[in-house]
């Protein structure tokens, strides 16, 4: 055998292996930058944990994360509605206190965060979804995923 061999049959098998599920190669990505608004420190656990390696910045208020935005860039922006005891569970709308005002306030500044995707994972569907429409009306890339499903879309967008 000569080298020729391995320069056109690897190549070859390799990509067969990998099509078939084979493959143990892994490639390896950059870290990115996340934002995270939440008020519940388990969280901010979780999303530390599932981003580990990552540069991860956590605000619990929207003052602290008008701050954190507006000094960064992020690749990945995720944000919750209720920010407060009191807005659990309460039917009442948005405020000045909720996640919803990250986002009006992402939509009236477009030079922010242009290239970010933004996930809303609020369990205040409602809230996520005037959020979520809010943004989009400005152009961003954003989108509800339910808390529960938040980790398998993380793993789709951000394999690592």
């Amino acid at each position: 055998m000569n080298g020729s061999f391995i320069e056109t049959e690897m190549p070859l098998l390799h990509s067969l292996l990998s099509k078939l599920g084979l493959s143990q190669v892994k490639a390896e990505r950059h870290p990115i930058r996340v934002f995270l608004l939440d008020d519940d420190r388990r969280r901010h656990r979780w999303f530390n944990a599932r981003f580990k390696g990552d540069f991860v910045d956590v605000a619990d208020n929207v003052a602290q994360a008008q701050k954190l935005l507006s000094a960064n860039s992020y690749d990945a922006i995720f944000l919750d509605h209720d920010l407060h005891p009191e807005h659990y569970n309460n039917l009442s709308r948005d405020d000045a206190r909720t996640g919803y005002a990250i986002a009006s306030w992402l939509a009236a500044n477009p030079e922010l965060q242009r290239a970010s995707t933004i996930m809303v994972h609020t369990r205040n569907a409602d809230g996520a979804m005037r959020m979520v429409e809010e943004l989009r009306r400005a152009g961003r890339n954003a989108d509800y995923v339910p808390f529960p499903m938040l980790e398998e879309r993380i793993k789709r967008y951000w394999k690592g």
